[in-house]
């Protein structure tokens, strides 16, 4: 099924299941907390991304809660940023190095 639009998934059952776990995974993970508006802050929005996409264990991800970061100034909105991510290349170069070390 294609699902073209947020109000086309707001009808579709699955869709729904799908957005209520990542929002409930959200939360569960701590990874967002609401604050009081200052008067000085911009309110970052945030948009539904529907793909369907199948894990290695057979299971489908369907639905992603993602932030508009681009409306982000840095010194206004933000002052740090980090974001845990590690690519493959570097993980084999370091087992790599790891490995001919013994």
């Amino acid at each position: 099924m294609v699902t073209r639009s947020r109000d086309d998934a707001c009808k579709d059952s699955k869709w729904i299941s799908a957005m209520k776990e990542e929002y409930a995974a959200l939360l569960q993970n701590g990874t967002w907390s609401l604050v009081p508006k200052a008067p000085n802050m911009n309110i970052v929005g945030c948009r539904w991304v529907y793909k369907i996409k199948e894990r290695d264990d057979g299971t489908i991800e369907r639905a992603r809660l993602v932030a508009k970061g681009y409306t982000q100034q840095e010194g206004i909105d933000f002052d740090y940023t980090f974001s845990p991510v590690v690519k493959a290349t570097t993980i084999r170069i370091v087992l790599s190095v790891a490995i001919s070390r013994g």
